[in-house]
């Protein structure tokens, strides 16, 4: 049983004049279960419904690639590429609006870190690096990342304007209500930022102030795109999914650079992701990124995400420097999170073998 005062949490909040019900939102999550060619399914449609059925006031879908080239990170990843896969995400979205919940589309270029695309057998990335780690299994990979080709400036522009397009797209066709530009972890515009990816000597690379500036570009892009009324944001980490416990080298300097320059730039929101969102981002005793983003970005609405599907965790969040709670391990196994805290009724443990052997969804988690 809880014995706190979650009224916090279910306190309404506003985005760009977009009413939001409450401060708990589903993280972005990789399910690969849409049709070979990139097309949402009735069993997503089914899967992101049940979030927004469960009381969650915003659902934000896993990561949609955004161009027919070199965006595309995963077999059977959803896109947002054309007019037939726009379309097939219709559904998904009529089903989280009809519960009042703010549908947000994830758009993501794998870049560098891409283990599986249709349209190009290679990858691309700032700089001919091989990205650390290895290929995640559970999403069909299998050994390492391949080196990249570095990208260039035709190559760039292309991206940016598949970002553009996907969104616009998302937007007129899909009827999404907000974007959410991925610029984390270790992703291509997070692979721009992170100083021992990116050694270009160019306008892209060196200093963070130049390094970020993919992310500033793609964003200005998607803003151009969609007008000035559709809420815009951007995921933002230090960690990737292939290097966990990666840190800004410049640290709380780095943050101010960051998150002041994508206020500068206009951000209704920021998604700021760590493992565990409560921690200090860099010194013992220093300020959390959430509280670093609220500090350089004061206008912008900061969703923070990272172990906070403990309540007095996400509690402590929102007193911290957060406007939103984005919960990913919690509300797979609680898709109706939001009416249980509000009920005081226990949540069920996360059980990993969801994601396993291949992280699709299963008929068994559109039973719960």
């Amino acid at each position: 049983m809880i014995n706190i005062d979650t009224s916090t949490l279910f306190a309404p909040i506003v985005i760009k004049g977009h009413p939001v019900k409450n401060r708990l939102s589903v993280a972005p999550m990789t399910r690969i279960t849409a049709t070979e060619d990139g097309r949402a399914t009735e069993t997503m449609s089914r899967y992101y419904e049940r979030f927004a059925r469960g009381g969650f006031g915003a659902v934000t879908t896993e990561g949609i690639y955004t161009d027919q080239a070199f965006s595309q990170g995963y077999i059977s990843q959803p896109g947002m590429t054309d007019e037939a896969q726009a379309s097939a995400w219709k559904p998904v979205v009529n089903g989280i609006k009809a519960h009042g919940a703010l549908a947000i589309a994830q758009l993501m270029h794998a870049g560098a870190i891409s283990q599986g695309n249709r349209f190009r057998d290679t990858t691309v990335g700032p700089s001919p690096i091989q990205p650390k780690g290895e290929q995640m299994t559970f999403y069909d990979g299998k050994d390492r990342y391949v080196l990249p080709s570095t990208m260039t400036e035709e190559q760039i522009a292309d991206a940016i304007t598949g970002f553009a397009g996907s969104a616009a797209r998302a937007i007129e066709v899909a009827g999404f209500d907000a974007i959410e530009i991925h610029g984390a972890n270790g992703y291509l515009l997070d692979q721009f930022l992170t100083d021992y990816a990116n050694t270009r000597m160019d306008r892209w690379g060196g200093a963070t102030e130049n390094r970020v500036r993919l992310i500033l570009e793609t964003f200005k892009a998607v803003r151009a795109e969609v007008g000035a009324n559709v809420p815009v944001g951007v995921r933002i980490s230090q960690g990737k999914v292939n290097d966990y416990h990666h840190k800004w080298a410049g640290a709380e300097s780095d943050a101010e650079i960051v998150f002041g320059s994508l206020a500068d730039a206009g951000a209704d929101f920021i998604h700021v992701t760590e493992f565990e969102a409560c921690k200090p981002a860099f010194a013992e005793g220093g300020p959390s990124l959430m509280r670093l983003a609220k500090r350089y970005a004061p206008k912008a609405a900061i969703f923070a995400n990272g172990s906070l599907h403990n309540v007095e965790q996400a509690v402590a969040a929102l007193n911290d420097g957060a406007d939103v709670v984005t919960i990913a391990r919690g509300a797979l196994a609680n898709p109706d999170l939001p009416k249980r805290w509000s009920s005081n009724i226990a949540l069920e443990e996360f059980d990993p073998t969801i994601l396993g052997p291949i992280a699709n969804i299963k008929e068994t988690e559109l039973a719960m």
